[in-house]
């Protein structure tokens, strides 16, 4: 049984919007959804969840125990939704709010494509060679009566050493990837590598950017929607996201309990990698009273700045890259055609 995709979420809530805004009860619309859906995990999911709506348990109760599948905002909206008696409502925003994570979430990838293509292409290229190319010339430079430059010992040292250890090397390859794996979902490590990436030059101001549009956005649709600022600041401080400002949400819910605003806390407890123009317009929205539609603004606002800098990476890495292929390709060349020089030297 498959792993339920961001997707098939996606779509199920849109579709189970449609369904009960036009008069179908919730019961209905599930069962409509179930024989149209193909994952069979999830397929199995709903049909639990359906049946134990049938036999009088909320949506919200059955929804819950797959926490794993539907992430804590989304559980808390339908909450809000079922005490509130407006499930259609809640369902539609959380429709447009996953549709706006899916196609930022698509767009990032899309523009990375091409960076990702470039540096695959090189490193398949470089294996190619490593693995058999290299060691061919292994013999041919070995059977020359002449000097060999630096760059052809460098280079025959390198082939007889992929030639003698490709099994090594690849199990190496093998168990250094799934070791980085598991070091990765550590989670001080995670929390250190998060912040040095918000400090990288260039690229961390692009990192920053994603989280402060996921944080905006996550936070202005639970306030949009009936949530509590103090308690949608606990979901995201408790949420699977960026670790930095999972620790900002915790400073700034204890900063409302002690009866300052965001703006106030923010500034007192020196959230440095919030970004400024965030600050002003989240004071002008605890002020207006419209602190969610400031909030969603700003992640719309942010997601477009990350989406035109996405669009330039391929501009930006290109040339890099570009560099690094030319320099191994001119050692090479160099590496090879310099005894073939000496060589043709030797018969005039």
């Amino acid at each position: 049984m498959g792993k339920v995709s961001f997707e098939e979420i996606t779509l199920f809530t849109k579709h189970l919007s449609v369904l009960i805004k036009s008069g179908i009860t919730l019961v209905e619309g599930l069962e409509i959804l179930i024989n149209q859906i193909e994952n069979k995990n999830f397929k199995k999911i709903l049909t639990t969840i359906n049946n134990e709506v049938k036999e009088g348990h909320s949506f919200y109760s059955s929804l819950k125990k797959y926490s794993d599948v539907f992430p804590l905002i989304y559980l808390t909206m339908i909450k809000v939704g079922e005490q509130s008696g407006k499930l259609d409502v809640m369902l539609d925003y959380l429709a447009s709010y996953l549709k706006k994570q899916y196609d930022f979430k698509k767009k990032i990838e899309s523009s990375l494509l091409y960076p990702k293509i470039i540096l695959a292409t090189a490193f398949l290229v470089g294996m190619i060679l490593s693995l058999f190319v290299l060691p061919r010339l292994v013999d041919v430079f070995k059977s020359l009566e002449v000097k060999l430059p630096l760059s052809t010992q460098i280079l025959i040292t390198f082939a007889f050493f992929i030639k003698n250890n490709v099994f090594l090397i690849v199990l190496f390859f093998i168990l250094g990837f799934f070791s980085l794996k598991i070091f990765l979902k550590q989670k001080k490590v995670r929390q250190f590598l998060e912040v040095l990436s918000l400090r990288l030059p260039v690229f961390g101001n692009f990192f920053n950017q994603i989280a402060v549009a996921s944080f905006c956005r996550n936070l202005g649709i639970m306030i949009k929607s009936g949530v509590t600022v103090v308690t949608a600041l606990d979901i995201i401080a408790s949420s699977e996201v960026n670790y930095l400002y999972q620790n900002y949400a915790q400073k700034l819910k204890e900063g409302l309990k002690e009866g300052k605003t965001i703006f106030e806390t923010i500034q007192e407890k020196k959230m440095i990698f919030f970004p400024k123009i965030a600050l002003r317009m989240i004071e002008v929205g605890e002020k207006s009273g419209r602190l969610d539609e400031t909030l969603l603004y700003l992640a719309d606002f942010f997601e477009e700045e990350t989406d035109v800098f996405a669009k330039d990476l391929a501009t930006l890495i290109e040339p890099l890259v570009l560099l690094v292929v030319g320099l191994v390709v001119a050692f090479l060349a160099i590496s090879i055609l310099s005894p073939i020089y000496e060589i043709s030297s030797g018969f005039k």
